[in-house]
């Protein structure tokens, strides 16, 4: 499995509740641009729309040796899939008050197809960032405490 790019932000942010694998529909050119890393999910989103789900603000540079170049469509929205009986849990799923679809990772599976790792999240309270912080925070100390001591 090759890993194109990561949201790290997405853990920060939100509380993971579950992870979701989906194909997403990609051009040629787009391919071979994730294959080359040119992918980015920061500000990325999946959302519903006439009951299909789509990946929105996930920006794939155009490939440099394309014959075309497209720089409009580096942004545009692309379709997930994601079996229909998948969609209709993700959409009760959604509806629920705070819960959201959020991007985590884009990668290539063994078999060589472009995947998007969903991951059903709620949104973090401040003061929730703030005390996970603080907790990374000693156990980095107390981590560097024993390693000087052994």
């Amino acid at each position: 499995m090759k890993i194109v790019s990561q949201n790290k932000k997405a853990f920060f942010n939100y509380t993971i509740l579950e992870k979701i694998e989906a194909g997403i529909v990609l051009n040629g050119d787009e391919v071979k641009a994730l294959r080359a890393g040119q992918g980015s999910l920061v500000s990325a989103f999946a959302h519903f729309q006439n009951g299909e789900l789509y990946l929105v603000n996930c920006n794939i540079s155009p490939y440099e040796k394309a014959y075309i170049k497209k720089q409009a469509e580096s942004d545009r929205r692309r379709k997930l899939l994601l079996k229909k009986r998948e969609l209709m849990r993700l959409l009760g799923d959604v509806s629920r008050k705070g819960v959201t679809i959020v991007p985590i990772k884009i990668y290539f599976n063994d078999r060589g197809y472009a995947k998007v790792e969903l991951g059903l999240g709620v949104h973090k309270k401040a003061e929730s960032k703030k005390q996970e912080l603080k907790e990374r925070d000693i156990a980095r100390q107390t981590r560097r405490e024993l390693a000087g001591k052994w």
